[in-house]
């Protein structure tokens, strides 16, 4: 048995599909567009955290390396129990 396409408009899927495009009107429309939102400006301008995270992670080696640091038991359990309670 032989299938035609007889009657029917045939798209190539394979081919270039012609777009109806007015001439330089319609170009900045098919340009891709990002927008950042506030909130991720906001977080992009604050380089202060980082460096006050350095700073801290600095504190706790030296801490620990010098043998002052005290590990809070308690508090440690109330942590681990809120996080495995929710």
């Amino acid at each position: 048995m032989k299938i035609t396409s007889y009657g029917v408009n045939a798209v190539n899927a394979y081919k270039n599909q012609v777009r109806n495009v007015k001439s330089g009107t319609n170009k900045a429309s098919f340009a891709d567009k990002i927008e950042i939102s506030k909130a991720a400006q906001e977080m992009q301008g604050v380089s202060t955290y980082s460096a006050e995270r350095a700073e801290r992670v600095q504190q706790l080696k030296e801490g620990i390396a010098s043998g002052e640091y005290k590990v809070n038991a308690r508090k440690v359990a109330e942590d681990m129990l809120k996080y495995y309670r929710f």
